[in-house]
This record gives C-alpha cells, sequence and structure tokens, in this order.
C-alpha cells in the first residue's frame, strides 16, 4: 500500500487507560514556531489496522483514503520536530482507533500547518487566566503552561480540571509539580465519582464554580476586565460555564470580535 504521504514517526507512546494516550511523534521537516493552544492534522490511511480493543466501525473508512482529524498540540510552541498530543479513542471511529494500533517506529501523516484561535498570547498582560476543562481540553493548557508560565509572573493562573475517576485527571502529575514550583500557579482537579482516597474537591466544574470557589481560595473575581476564562471540553460542561460567565458579563471572543471567554468544543 502506498504511504508516501506519511511524514513523521512515532516517538514515543504512553498508555495513560485503555482510551487514553500521550503520543509523540517526530516530523521528518520542522514546523514552524506555533503558539500555544494551535492544533493540527493528524492522519493514517484506512487500510491501516484499529486497536485490539476497538469497536466495529461506525462508517467503515476507504482504505485507499488518508483519514484526518485536527488535534491539540500538548508540546511547548518552540517544540517544532517533536510534537505531543493527548488523545481519546473513538472505539468506533474511523482515525484514533488506527492512531491507538500505533507503535513507536510507525509512521504517519502530520499537517504541515498548525493554525487556531485558541490562543493564550492574544490575552491581556496583567489578567489572571481561568482554564477549565474536561478530558482531554487539559491538552492546550499543558501547551500554555510550558509555553508561558515563566513569562506571565504578574497574572494568576489557575487550572481546573474535571473528571469522573481519578484516572480522567491527565497531566496531573505535571500540573501538581508546576503548583508546587510557581506561586501564581494553582491546579484545582475535581472528580463527581471518587474513591475513599480522595481528598479534593468533588463537584462537577460548574458546582466548583458556583461556589466561589476562586473568589475565597485564590482572591480572584470574574470579571472581563480583570480575568480572562478558557474553556475546553465536553459541549454540555461549556455551555453550562458559559452561561454562568454570561451572567458576569463575558462574551465569547472571535479575532474579529475580542471577547474575555475563550471556547473550544469537542
Amino acid at each position: 500500500m502506498d504511504t508516501s504521504l506519511y511524514n513523521a514517526t512515532v516517538a514515543s507512546k504512553i498508555m495513560v487507560t485503555p482510551d487514553l494516550m500521550i503520543i509523540k511523534i517526530d516530523t521528518d521537516e520542522p514546523r514552524k514556531e506555533f503558539e500555544a493552544g494551535q492544533h493540527t492534522v493528524l492522519g493514517l490511511y484506512g487500510f491501516e489496522k484499529r486497536s485490539s480493543n476497538s469497536d466495529t466501525e461506525l462508517f467503515p473508512a476507504e482504505p485507499d483514503k488518508l483519514v484526518k482529524r485536527m488535534y491539540s498540540i500538548v508540546s511547548a510552541k518552540t517544540e517544532t520536530r517533536q510534537l505531543e498530543f493527548y488523545i481519546l479513542q473513538v472505539k468506533s471511529g474511523q482515525l484514533t482507533s488506527r492512531l491507538f494500533n500505533l507503535n513507536i517506529g510507525d509512521r504517519l501523516y502530520a499537517g504541515t500547518t498548525i493554525t487556531g484561535i485558541f490562543r493564550l498570547d492574544e490575552t491581556p498582560e496583567g489578567t489572571d487566566i481561568i482554564m477549565v476543562a474536561t478530558g482531554t481540553g487539559i491538552a492546550p493548557y499543558v501547551s500554555f503552561l510550558r509555553s508561558h508560565i515563566i513569562e506571565r509572573p504578574e497574572s494568576k493562573m489557575v487550572v481546573i480540571q474535571g473528571g469522573t475517576h481519578r484516572w480522567d485527571l491527565g497531566y496531573c502529575s505535571e500540573l501538581a509539580f508546576l503548583e508546587s514550583a510557581f506561586a501564581n500557579f494553582f491546579y484545582v482537579p475535581t472528580l463527581i465519582e471518587p474513591d475513599e482516597h480522595w481528598d479534593g474537591h468533588r463537584l462537577c466544574i460548574e458546582d466548583l464554580l458556583k461556589s466561589d470557589v476562586l473568589q475565597n481560595e485564590f482572591n480572584i473575581t470574574p470579571d472581563p476586565e480583570r480575568t480572562r476564562f478558557f474553556v475546553t471540553g465536553k459541549p454540555d460542561m461549556v455551555s453550562r460555564v458559559s452561561a454562568w460567565l454570561h451572567d458576569f458579563g463575558y462574551t465569547r471572543h472571535h479575532p474579529d470580535d475580542p471577547g474575555e471567554m475563550y471556547i473550544e468544543e469537542f
């Protein structure tokens, strides 16, 4: 089978759970420096094998077609040759089930351009930054922090990460380390079905925000003039958090119509 369009190689693969993985790829040619929070395309041909724990494809891929999807980059913006991704397997999907079957040294397609408007660099200097995520939505925030945390000592930066179980909290060790290393960074994980050993928050993200955790623990006010919010993850969570922020006067950001609330749904 023709794989001439493949232009990257799997450098490492970490299975966080059977359906969550961290994968790093080396591109044949370096990409231009990008902005933290942006995304690029990954792709595999339909003839590639699917993972052993995938389900029957809902819509079978065409063998000779390159199946491509956008994924947020976890890497710091200066890492233009090795790119890191945090991916959830869609068991009946065309692409992720094939990505999960890759091993170190295998080849794949990586987009030659990196795009996206979910960017920390567009927020005003000195504003506090609140980053809210569920699932693989944590990926752009890790890129934000790897790229900018040293540059923004005047800003309080908070990651609020929600999940069902402890294993849903991808990158929690790195985030906890950053909290211990930087006085202006705070990590707030919360679970809705924790085990008996969990001593953190036990609320969904929306209820956690409504409990005034930002004001009480960090002296941060949801004020469009002083605080920017990034929200990414499941649509229902994004919708409810967006509605809560609208009550404080927040508007959705767009490059042509700047706002104080940056949204990315998946």
